[in-house]
């Protein structure tokens, strides 16, 4: 399952965050390393489709599509020298496959901020830096080790070592690594090192309730937000307070609640929907006697593949894939009548299935 990390700083509200996205109860305490291991929660992604194919179907059960969220305990400046136990909680990081940072942009005397003061571009800096660092000290005792294979023109040495120095120069020059390009081959040859500066990032900024809706009033908001966004960087702006309140609600309160902030949804399904977009995945869909299920898969992955994805033995002997488009089911308004309109597909094995297409495979052992 793919796992998207929560990091900052500590007491900018990421166990908060973690405790309403899973509806958790972790502990969120106002001091430093109040989270040591990381907590594991699973989260479903809404996706509204679902619901509309379960009432076409009318079948008894919905599966959601997931992935899990770990809150990682708050880094501190030297972390990628030990600080704060930065060791471990970086080796936390390096597991996940996409990180989502919470940024701290409100005032509240009674919660301490570790640097002293709010400074959400400072903040950023300092966890981003951490994470090169950590990534730079990596690259720079494997360099050596490489250098006789890439003096003898080994193929794969010489490929490596340019990868690297590429990360390498961009750390050095303050440059972000993420925007480096790489040839297929050298991605696959650096995607062992799990190198944090190069993992898809959302930075999630934490208001407070009153900046809802008054944003343009927030100045420390608006800095980060224009810092951001000149290098098109994702910046959500989150009460994660209230989003919490909001979480322990029941559904008709939610509603009630939310309609009370001139809000229409809860800001964590953008946050969850966002958070899946980063990873590059996308949804298939299977309807069935029992079930209608949402499938995650990576985009490019063929369909013999996303076959694989439900059971081994259907990829292994995969025949085809009767293949509809939601929006095509939808209109036909049933699945005989899609194939009478001529929208069900036969497709092969190395059809790239789209987001939303509901798929029935056919296989053979």
């Amino acid at each position: 399952m793919l796992k998207a990390g929560i990091i900052g700083l500590p007491n900018v509200g990421k166990s908060t965050l973690f405790n309403a996205i899973t509806k958790a109860h972790v502990v969120a305490e106002n001091y430093p390393f109040a989270t040591i291991e990381p907590n594991v929660g699973v989260v479903l992604v809404d996706d509204p489709r679902l619901e509309v194919l379960h009432d076409l179907y009318d079948h008894s059960k919905i599966v959601y599509t997931s992935f899990e969220f770990i809150d990682i305990a708050g880094l501190v400046r030297g972390a990628s020298k030990g600080e704060g136990l930065g060791n471990q909680f970086l080796a936390n990081i390096r597991e996940v496959d996409a990180i989502c940072q919470v940024v701290r942009v409100f005032e509240d005397d009674d919660i301490v901020h570790v640097e002293g003061k709010v400074d959400p571009i400072r903040d950023i800096e300092t966890i981003n830096l951490e994470l090169a660092l950590a990534d730079l000290e990596i690259i720079e005792r494997r360099l050596p080790r490489l250098h006789k294979r890439v003096q003898i023109k080994e193929d794969e040495a010489v490929l490596e070592y340019q990868a690297l120095t590429k990360i390498k120069e961009a750390i050095e020059n303050e440059e972000d690594p993420k925007l480096i390009s790489f040839s297929k081959q050298e991605l696959k040859l650096i995607k062992n090192y799990n190198f944090l500066s190069l993992k898809p990032m959302i930075y999630l900024a934490n208001i407070s309730d009153d900046d809802i809706g008054n944003l343009d009033d927030n100045q420390d908001y608006q800095k980060l937000y224009n810092y951001l966004s000149k290098d098109n960087k994702i910046v959500i702006p989150v009460s994660i307070q209230l989003e919490n309140e909001i979480a322990n609600l029941s559904d008709e309160d939610q509603i009630d609640f939310l309609h009370e902030y001139g809000l229409e949804r809860p800001t964590l399904s953008e946050i969850i929907v966002r958070t899946y977009e980063l990873l590059g995945l996308k949804t298939f869909f299977t309807v069935g006697d029992t079930q209608t299920r949402a499938w995650t898969f990576t985009d490019g992955m063929t369909a013999s593949e996303c076959a694989g994805i439900i059971h081994t033995d259907f990829e292994r002997g995969f025949i085809r894939a009767e293949t509809v488009s939601y929006d095509d089911l939808i209109f036909a308004g049933s699945y005989q009548k899609a194939k009478e309109l001529g929208k069900v597909r036969l497709e092969g094995r190395d059809y790239l299935p789209k987001d939303g297409d509901i798929m029935l495979f056919r296989f053979n052992i």
